[in-house]
């Protein structure tokens, strides 16, 4: 589903990736773990261009882009294969929360508005949030804004969807109903890429946990591997402080 060879980002003299090179797996949910800094965020900005690479290739389905240089078409082959669900909602203020859902859909797809509603409606209620169509970002909670995001997300129906820690700007009480709707979405093999620090969460949900530090992967393998009995030491370092 997801293929990435060779790829590099600096900001400056900083090198944030370092010879990155990686597959996704077409149903598959892999957590992307490690400290802050680690570029854990910017490999996923990378996968939907976001933030460009300084050089690599990206694969998405059918569409692949070599970064050193491409075109506007390409790139935007390349975005429409994926949504994005940010940590801070990102969500039009001045729209509800059906008609965040269907703003892309409408705009981009040039799907006819009832069509669009009716996506939206039923998304929202896959996201437990029938009753809060009408309503406007900021009557809603923090765990809410981010149930709406994922299905605008869904909305575009995505070959995969990126997660940029969709609980770190949540109140604790709030994280369980995002982290619900996620794992709903994992029961139904959606491809899914998840940068998050919530690691009982990555432990019951992913397929495999990608540890990462310093731009490179240090370690990866199942839940299991990585968060239980590795035997990787600066794993085990890293889980005895966020524990």
């Amino acid at each position: 589903m997801i293929k990435v060879d060779a790829l590099n980002k600096s900001f400056g003299s900083k090198q944030v990736l370092e010879n990155i090179s990686l597959d996704f797996q077409k149903g598959e949910v892999v957590a992307i773990i490690g400290p802050s800094g680690s570029g854990k965020s910017t490999l996923l900005r990378c996968l939907n261009l976001l933030e460009k690479p300084d050089t690599g290739t990206i694969t998405i389905g059918a569409v692949s882009l070599n970064t050193d240089s491409y075109t506007k078409k390409e790139e935007h082959q390349l975005r429409q294969q994926t949504a994005m669900v940010f940590q801070n909602y990102n969500l039009f203020r001045n729209k509800t929360a059906l008609e965040n859902v269907t703003e892309s859909v409408i705009a981009n797809k040039k799907l006819p508005k009832n069509e669009a509603e009716a996506l939206g409606n039923s998304l929202l209620k896959r996201v437990g949030l029938s009753e809060q169509a009408s309503q406007y970002p900021v009557t809603l909670s923090g765990g809410q804004q981010q149930r709406v995001s994922i299905a605008r997300a869904l909305a575009v129906n995505p070959d995969a969807l990126l997660f940029d820690e969709p609980t770190s700007a949540l109140d604790p009480e709030l994280v369980g109903e995002v982290l619900q709707v996620i794992r709903e979405l994992a029961k139904q093999e959606t491809t899914m890429v998840i940068v998050t620090h919530e690691m009982q969460f990555a432990k019951e949900v992913a397929n495999r946990v990608i540890f990462m530090e310093n731009g490179q992967i240090l370690h990866e393998g199942t839940p299991e591997e990585v968060l239980s009995a590795t035997t990787h030491p600066r794993m085990n370092q890293f889980l005895k402080s966020i524990n």
